[in-house]
């Protein structure tokens, strides 16, 4: 299998660290996705890695015991260990403080701490067997003091850092779901929920295990998945994951379902909004985007795996050590090991090799994978780092080897701009409400973030469509009809169309001696009128006569001002254009010729500057009966030029009669 069939991998630089055996224990944190590897309790030394850290951090503490669960505070100021199922001990990690333990026993009694999670630098909760308990930590007193608790039996508890709520398992079964929310010093405890079991359980014991439960974000909503290893349908057969949507407020409701067709092992990770199913067996993985239409029932939506399962990309693992020795080649990585574990949302880690990977979705592999170019983009427009991808395969779609039908990219071209205008929208109301000045008295007011999705009119402009309209293979008809379609598409979603684009179109058609097509365009305003397109009409005359007139009508639709029109001219060097406009609203016996000889002469067309020198030599005549220009026309240093390239006698002489 080729790379460009593979669309997940392991990150190019994971965090390595001392793998596991009898002396070095690994823990995982995952709030602050930090690795510590514990040796000898921690006597002989601990190291913590994490993702961004440049440097880790290490340290010693004396051994007291087993370590069962070890975690620094957000911003890693303090660290709390447990040893014991009673206690947590801390140690406060800040410059000049001593490295003084101070412990707090659970409040409950007989009860025993199932672990830990800090939900801020100083606030800190204790799950245990019997309930909940959440302290604030004070670390210049040295102790902790209880915010708030709440006694409910627990089978186990998940923590989802991102979103700062905790899960709790309930009841025998294990599978009523007791959620809690932290924020600033409070517990709010939310709605609880059932997970459905696959069948009625035949005993009464613990049915529901946190091996198939995972918390994630997706789409900024917060959702519990459950890995139910045989559906309830039993018509049908294979794996599914069940998605629960937990809302800040009211209940939790089951919203997806995820079709597997498969059984075994499997595990879940969260990639840029989309769900990762690896599947141990066969050592693939495949992906669901649950914003891709599904199948709706009435109650939940029905999702199939966006592509064909697939591998992740093999990955080397390099060979640390002097260089001398680093010359051998990497060694191959155990892909889907069995001593890999996951962690929400695209952490895997292999203790027994020391590293820790994030997953990564490529997206250019799935351009050839999917080939419905629709639900390819609907695809490719939430993901975050799509807009290359995105041009990339509307140039595609243009070439002459794959070339798209017309509804095909009239259906791509209408899904860019829906997000363009969704942007261009939230843009125009920010503004509104920032004139409004909302921002004093309303909540604040955030600028709409431009994600890779806006892809505007300068972006397919620049890296697609001229490109596409210079090409000489294809058919002149297909590309005026692509580059009308772009401009159909701007025009249904309210976009105003950029005169460049507008441009674009009748250099082709004049390129390819479209002229009645031109016309026709112009006439029932299939272009947008604008000065730009103006100036490029009346720079066309000696091409298409017509066009003159067509030019002024526009302009005069504009109501523009004629000097304006003059100014705008001459800045293209259009100066015989600009001329023929002047006489055409008879306006030639008003007009500066130092202006137009100035224009002339910064063109370098010696013809040009000699037709205007001697237009204006004629205007002298007929009005002063001489075709000398007076001082105060200001125009010494143009005679001197014209003297200069075509000599004296090329001056007129002045008529007498």
């Amino acid at each position: 299998m080729g790379e460009e069939d593979y669309y997940l991998e392991l990150c190019e630089r994971p965090v390595h660290f001392e793998k596991a055996n009898p002396v070095n224990c690994v823990f995982f944190d995952e709030a602050n996705k930090q690795v510590f590897a514990v040796r000898s309790g921690g006597a002989t030394g601990v190291v913590v890695k994490g993702p961004d850290d440049r440097n880790p951090i290490s340290f010693r503490m004396e051994d007291k015991g087993e370590v069962k669960c070890i975690k620094f505070s957000l911003e890693n100021k303090i660290l709390a260990v447990q040893r014991t199922s009673k206690t947590v001990d801390f140690s406060n990690f800040t410059p000049d403080s001593p490295q003084l333990e101070y412990t707090q026993e659970c409040k409950t009694k007989n009860a025993n701490i199932l672990g830990f999670c800090w939900t801020s630098s100083t606030e800190i909760v204790f799950i245990t067997d019997q309930g909940i308990e959440f302290y604030q930590v004070l670390p210049e007193k040295r102790n902790l003091k209880l915010l708030k608790s709440q006694n409910i039996n627990v089978n186990w508890y998940m923590y989802c850092p991102e979103s700062a709520v905790i899960l709790l398992s309930t009841t025998v079964l294990g599978n009523v779901l007791q959620p809690f929310y932290f924020r600033a010093g409070t517990m709010s405890k939310l709605p609880k929920f059932e997970i459905e079991l696959p069948a009625a359980p035949k005993s009464t014991k613990l049915s529901l295990s946190e091996r198939d439960i995972a918390m994630a974000t997706i789409y900024g909503q917060l959702y519990v998945l459950f890995l139910r290893h045989h559906s309830r349908t039993s018509n049908s057969t294979g794996a599914e994951v069940v998605l629960y949507h937990l809302p800040r407020e009211g209940a939790c409701k089951k919203m997806h379902i995820l079709k597997l067709n498969r059984t075994g092992k499997f595990a879940l990770n969260v990639v840029d909004n989309l769900v990762v199913v690896h599947h141990q067996d066969t050592e693939t993985s495949v992906i669901f985007d649950i914003r891709l239409r599904g199948e709706f029932d009435g109650t939940v939506t029905l999702h199939h795996p966006v592509l064909p399962a697939r591998s992740i990309q093999p990955y080397q693992i390099p060979v640390a050590g002097p260089a001398p020795v680093t010359s051998q080649s990497p060694i191959p990585c155990k892909l889907y090991s069995s001593s890999w574990i996951v962690f929400q949302p695209d952490i895997i880690i292999s203790a027994s090799q020391g590293y820790l990977w994030n997953l990564q979705v490529k997206l250019q592999p799935i351009v050839n994978l999917l080939p419905d170019k629709g639900r390819l983009m609907d695809f490719l427009l939430q993901r975050r780092e799509c807009k290359t991808v995105v041009l990339s395969v509307c140039s595609q779609m243009l070439t002459e080897s794959d070339r798209a039908a017309l509804p095909v990219i009239a259906t791509v071209f209408d899904k860019l701009n829906q997000e363009y205008k969704k942007y261009l929208d939230a843009e125009q109301s920010y503004t509104l409400a920032l004139e409004a000045g909302q921002s004093r008295s309303g909540p604040f007011l955030r600028r709409p973030a431009r994600t890779q999705a806006v892809v505007d009119q300068s972006d397919m402009y620049t890296h697609v469509l001229s490109a596409f309209a210079e090409k000489k293979e294809m058919p002149q008809k297909f590309v005026i009809a692509v580059l009308m379609e772009y401009i159909r598409s701007l025009n249904q979603f309210q976009i105003t169309v950029q005169h460049y684009l507008h441009e674009l179109v009748i250099k082709t058609l004049v390129q390819h001696n479209l002229f009645y097509m031109l016309h026709q365009f112009l006439q029932y305003h299939v272009l947008s009128d604008s000065k730009p397109l103006a100036c490029l009409l009346l720079s066309l005359e000696s091409f298409y006569p017509p066009a003159h007139q067509l030019s002024l009508d526009m302009l005069k639709r504009l109501s523009t001002a004629n000097d304006e029109i003059v100014e705008v001219l001459l800045s293209k060097h259009q100066v015989l254009a600009a001329l023929r406009f002047i006489r055409g609203i008879g306006g030639q016996d008003n007009i500066s010729a130092r202006k137009f000889l100035d224009a002339a002469k910064q063109t370098e067309d010696h013809m040009l500057f000699y037709t205007i020198f001697r237009f204006f030599e004629q205007r002298n005549q007929r009005l002063r009966g001489n075709p000398s220009f007076t001082p105060g026309e200001h125009c010494e240093e143009h005679v001197a030029f014209f003297k200069q390239v075509f000599g004296d006698q090329a001056l007129m002489r002045p008529t007498t009669f």
